[in-house]
């Protein structure tokens, strides 16, 4: 195809030629120049964020000392000097339970309950039951002087001995209680060591040979 010289010039003003030479004579190959992307750098300076997070520490038992005091002016003349009161048995623990109106509070031996029973769920839960069955968890402060046995066998000692100081405040209390079984003394004990035997029940191994 013909152009002229001077629209040929002004349509290949902008571009640049390679410097390969074709073959054909009636050719002209072109290359074009490579895309380049402008890159702007932004002069604007980024602020650093910093958070400090402060965690609360956890909140320190009252001291028994203090809480000596606190039982003694709750309970004058001592527990056995005490209206509302039970005592409850198991295994080779006693508990003596005194109630009080009040908000809740559970001691036990001149400490929290939940410190007392090392925040075992199935301990605390045995404590709770005769006030959880009459919904009276926050209208009663409970006072418990127990010793004997361990802690599981004390537990459900308070149990018992919580029920029948209950049993003080309303005669209607009995048949809700003693649906749940809290008003039965369980008599399980361990069973003592017998002659010939290595413990209650279990018997030396016969060998034949």
């Amino acid at each position: 195809m013909a152009l002229s010289i001077s629209s040929l010039a002004s349509s290949l003003s902008s571009l640049s030629f390679s410097s390969r030479i074709s073959r054909n004579p009636d050719s002209i190959s072109i290359s074009q120049p490579p895309k380049t992307l402008p890159i702007s750098f932004s002069s604007k300076t980024t602020r650093s964020l910093s958070i400090a997070a402060t965690v609360a520490a956890p909140a320190e038992a009252e001291p028994v000392e203090n809480l000596k005091k606190y039982v003694k002016s709750r309970l004058p003349g001592g527990f056995a000097a005490q209206t509302i009161i039970g005592t409850g048995r198991r295994k080779c623990a006693f508990a003596r339970v005194v109630l009080q109106e009040g908000s809740g509070k559970f001691i036990i031996n001149y400490r929290d309950a939940k410190e007392y029973l090392q925040g075992n769920p199935l301990w605390l839960q045995y404590v709770k039951v005769p006030l959880v069955t009459l919904e009276y968890e926050t209208s009663y402060d409970v006072f418990v002087k127990s010793h004997g046995g361990g802690l599981s066998g004390q537990a459900q000692a308070i149990s018992l001995g919580i029920a029948r100081a209950l049993l003080k405040v309303s005669a209607d209390h009995r048949r809700p209680l003693k649906k749940e079984g809290l008003l039965t003394r369980d008599s399980r004990v361990l069973e003592r060591k017998n002659v010939g035997f290595k413990k209650a029940r279990k018997a030396p191994q016969f060998s034949k040979r």
